[in-house]
């Protein structure tokens, strides 16, 4: 009965050694979470960062279209008859700047353009 007890207390005492040399896996998890949170940040970042680089060169982009000098095209005259047309059926001339796809000003000048070539209509 002493050998029992003798031989139990002696290897209690060899698995509470071999406790302290076997690794924590707790410990080991932490650093698991820790280093994919660590990938996470760096990642967040990266995409901020691209996301400000694409935000910036749209800006940039969006400077240049408005820094092109728009044409001063003048409307054909297919499209001046059916300005005439319009405004001679009475439509505002709101109204056919929507339908023609020209601005107001141009719409006015059109019709200016035209009573003046013939004398008022």
């Amino acid at each position: 009965m002493d050998t029992i007890i003798i031989i139990l207390l002696g290897l209690s005492v060899l698995l509470f050694v071999i406790s302290f040399f076997q690794t924590d896996k707790v410990k080991v998890l932490e650093k698991e979470v820790e280093q994919l949170t660590m990938n996470v940040l760096q990642d967040h970042y990266l995409m901020k960062k691209r996301l400000k680089v694409l935000e910036e060169e749209l800006l940039m982009g969006q400077s240049f279209i408005n820094d092109i000098p728009k044409r001063n095209q003048e409307p054909n005259e297919i499209l001046k008859n059916h300005v005439i047309a319009l405004y001679n059926q009475g439509l505002e001339i709101q109204q056919i700047s929507k339908q023609s796809s020209l601005s107001v000003e141009t719409v006015k000048s059109i019709i200016r353009n035209r009573q003046d070539s013939f004398g008022g209509m």
